[in-house]
């Protein structure tokens, strides 16, 4: 018979599986129960729900009279497909993903630059992070007495002689300009909520190394290739991933400065599922949810191909 030997300090226990009693199991149970709760019942119930919505015609009569959702399958979605007005919403949302490259050099610009220890530093952080928690119903009348005929843009270019006074137009009632109107404003909402996050990941970099870089002579240029760069891939990733998703669901500055127009020029997908479920008198609470459920799987193929785009450099974490 073979007796196991105790654990003593000349013989250690061989590591394996741990073991966990019932009572420990329900402690830790007990511990995650309320965010469980939460999550599911605002979270996995109403994607599920909403995506189950998406292939059934709920909405407009039936939801008057109190009827329960109609099972039609694939017609949501081929009703959305020949749509001209979905097609056109779909091709905006994907062309407001011009921003998230820019968006995202210019916050890692910015964050370089602040995070010099240098005399008011802590007042320019402050100042970039304003415009994220500006409301954006001000930032709507601020931004609109910008783009007006007679608004400070106008007046700026004027003062430049780049446009005659006889030129002058609105901005937002512009067909070709009002979605690069529109995109300025979330580029401008935006830019220090991330510049921030790239703030974060630059001072979680060693300082070791810019001081090992420095000593064998390498130029600040050098330094920020070689070493802030790779170190940073998994911050450039993070906020890769949340400017493309932002970027396709963006809704409320269209929603406050242009309500889609003119022309349809500014009107993006999630533009379209407000207007199905809450405008108007259909309530289409159907078609809405198939719109988002279309939005959403372009989402996770884009996130996806961020993925693979950072996946070699950011290492196993990515």
């Amino acid at each position: 018979m073979i007796r196991s030997q105790r654990p003593t300090p000349g013989n250690p226990p061989i590591p394996g599986k741990p073991k966990y009693s019932l009572r420990d199991s329900l402690l830790s149970y007990g511990f995650l129960a309320p965010a469980l709760i939460l999550l599911a019942v605002f979270t996995f119930y109403p994607l599920a729900y909403g995506s189950y919505l998406g292939f059934t015609e709920y909405g407009g009569a039936r939801f008057g009279q109190g009827l329960p959702p109609k099972w039609i399958g694939l017609d949501n979605f081929r009703t959305l497909m020949a749509d001209p007005l979905f097609l056109k919403s779909m091709v905006n949302s994907v062309k407001y993903l011009v921003i998230v490259p820019i968006l995202q050099l210019a916050s890692l610009a910015v964050a370089v630059l602040v995070n010099k220890n240098l005399p008011g530093m802590a007042f320019f952080r402050a100042a970039y992070y304003v415009p994220v928690v500006t409301s954006i119903s001000l930032a709507a009348v601020m931004w609109d007495w910008v783009y007006n005929k007679d608004g400070t843009l106008n007046w700026a270019l004027g003062s430049l002689h780049l446009i005659s006074k006889d030129h002058m137009f609105g901005w937002l009632n512009n067909e070709y300009s009002a979605f690069w109107a529109v995109m300025l404003v979330t580029f401008w909402r935006g830019f220090g909520y991330y510049m921030v996050l790239y703030l974060a990941g630059l001072q979680g970099i060693p300082q070791e190394l810019e001081e090992a870089a420095v000593l064998d002579g390498a130029s600040s240029w050098k330094r920020f290739w070689s070493i802030t760069v790779p170190m940073m891939k998994p911050t450039i990733l993070l906020c890769s991933l949340l400017s493309t998703i932002a970027a396709l669901r963006v809704l409320e500055e269209v929603l406050v400065l242009t309500n889609g127009g003119p022309l349809n020029s500014t009107y993006t997908a999630l533009m379209y599922v407000y207007s199905k479920a809450f405008q108007g008198f259909d309530f289409n609470y159907g078609l809405a949810s198939a719109a988002g459920l279309v939005v959403a799987v372009v989402a996770l193929l884009l996130s996806a191909v961020n993925f693979r785009l950072f996946r070699d450099s950011s290492g196993e974490g990515a």
